[in-house]
């Protein structure tokens, strides 16, 4: 056996004994396609500017994030870690957290109205908290997976790590419809944290550095965020895994954005680059 193919066997073995466990982070392809450039008279690429950096728990595997009052909401995953939090954005200080049951792996979170809802990864399971107390105040189902979420302010909008964006009823969750993800023909994959703004949905595409800005009519991505750098070599001291956390204050037009077990949170400004 050459040393490749026992490296293979070895790495084989160690995904599947994740994936039986049930609670290790999702394992998929590398999506390959995501267009790494960009003419500018098809799907504009945007770079960014850093506005204002802030403290960010390093124990936050971040999975959702959004903003409402001054205030961020953030939901973590793994099991036995995964929680609901009220995090103070100057500081980072965790102010409230609801710790989910160990079985469940917290996925995304979106705020609506006066409910916090929060989705679990394999579990098929969601739950609604009331924003100020926390207090759980139901349960409901959904056929996938769940990765991310976010609202129009009259549907639901989750993503189950596929090509698939689900706009679901806010009061019953039951489907409305729902739209593929696309780049020039080519079906955009592992959609997973969700913002809506300004009328267009924000996501975070998984084990990139890219934020995918699509239609919520036609699924059409009609810009790319490259967030590629955000994070500097001395962040890297302590181990760091993928960008995921999108956040939007509506009041004062900002954008905030993170990652799982990131030192910090990025307030930034979009630059266009093509």
């Amino acid at each position: 056996m050459n040393n490749k193919l026992g490296i293979g066997i070895v790495v084989v073995a160690i995904v599947a004994m994740a994936i039986f466990a049930g609670c290790a982070e999702k394992e998929a392809p590398l999506p390959s396609s995501i267009p790494t450039s960009s003419p500018s008279d098809v799907t504009p690429v945007y770079g960014y500017k850093i506005v204002n950096t802030y403290s960010h728990n390093r124990n936050a595997f971040t999975q959702g994030l959004a903003f409402d009052d001054g205030f961020l909401y953030e939901g973590t995953g793994i099991c036995g870690e995964s929680t609901l939090r009220k995090v103070q954005l100057e500081t980072g200080k965790v102010l409230k957290s609801y710790p989910l049951p160990a079985k469940f792996f917290g996925e995304g979170i979106t705020l609506f109205e006066d409910k916090l809802i929060q989705l679990t990864w394999q579990s098929r399971l969601g739950f609604a908290y009331d924003k100020d107390s926390f207090l759980l105040l139901r349960e409901f189902e959904y056929p996938t997976e769940g990765w991310g979420i976010s609202h129009d302010g009259k549907h639901l909008i989750m993503s189950d790590g596929t090509a698939t964006l689900y706009f679901l009823n806010p009061d019953t969750f039951e489907e409305i419809k729902r739209i593929k993800v696309h780049d020039r023909g080519m079906p955009i994959t592992n959609l997973n944290e969700l913002e809506y703004i300004g009328g267009e949905i924000y996501a975070n595409v998984w084990l990139t550095n890219r934020i995918a800005i699509v239609s919520p009519e036609t699924g059409q991505v009609i810009g790319w965020i490259d967030l590629e750098g955000l994070l500097s070599e001395e962040d890297h001291s302590q181990p760091v895994d993928v960008l995921n956390g999108i956040a939007y204050d509506a009041k004062h037009d900002r954008l905030f954005v993170t990652g799982k077990y990131w030192p910090k949170l990025f307030e930034i400004e979009l630059k266009r680059k093509t």
